[in-house]
């Protein structure tokens, strides 16, 4: 059996995600219009790379476009990469004007410097913690001085392994609770200045954190 830290999660993510893809952008198309809380987190995410001059922004972990599109409607040149090609290809066929790759957050195929922004909207939680820091560094590389990053995630504590989700179909994927302050300390120790660490609680016994930081 196969470890939470052990490198084939990243197979695992990528098979069971597309296992699921055309049901959860199904599901997920018009959760942003009932989430007025992560409308004005992505709001004032777009805020500050705007206040950092023009230039592309990269939403890792894009699933089916749907925040790679908000991100674009809120005037951002965004673009979005995910490790399952079907949702790529959901993705482009939702939002056929927008650009998408098929990519890991573990080595982004980006030049250094390239970015004014990067989003993870609750993608890093299939990351391993002892794989967290080298996709962190990864993330400061692609951005350029000034550019800004926004991670969410699910806050808490421990793992879960996901065995099904999404239209009932089965899933194989660890995934990874963390408070804001782990998260912000890992931002610091890849180079970044945190500018706030934030919670959020849209049902009981549900919590998501948010960390903003800038290289």
């Amino acid at each position: 059996m196969r470890g939470v830290s052990d490198t084939g999660w990243l197979d695992d993510t990528r098979t069971s995600y597309d296992t699921v893809a055309v049901d959860y952008a199904d599901l997920l198309r018009d959760a942003l219009a009932n989430e007025p809380f992560q409308r004005g987190i992505l709001a004032l995410f777009a805020e500050l790379v705007r206040a950092r001059g023009t230039g592309p922004v990269a939403d890792v972990g894009c699933g089916p476009g749907r925040i790679t599109r908000h991100l674009h409607d809120l005037g951002l040149s965004a673009f979005g990469i995910d490790l399952s090609p079907v949702m790529i290809d959901v993705a482009r066929r939702d939002h056929p004007g927008l650009r998408f790759e098929v990519g890991s957050m573990t080595r982004l195929d980006l030049t250094d410097g390239q970015l004014t922004g990067l989003l993870a909207w609750f993608s890093l939680i299939h990351v391993p913690d002892d794989e967290v820091p080298a996709v962190l560094a990864g993330f400061h590389r692609v951005l350029r001085p000034g550019g800004v990053v926004l991670l969410g995630f699910h806050a808490g504590d421990g793992s879960r392994l996901k065995t099904r989700g999404y239209g009932g179909h089965p899933m194989h994927v660890h995934v990874h609770r963390r408070r804001p302050e782990r998260v912000a300390a890992w931002l610091t120790d890849a180079g970044f200045t945190v500018e706030a660490e934030m919670t959020h609680h849209p049902a009981p016994d549900v919590e998501g954190g948010f960390v903003f930081a800038h290289r």
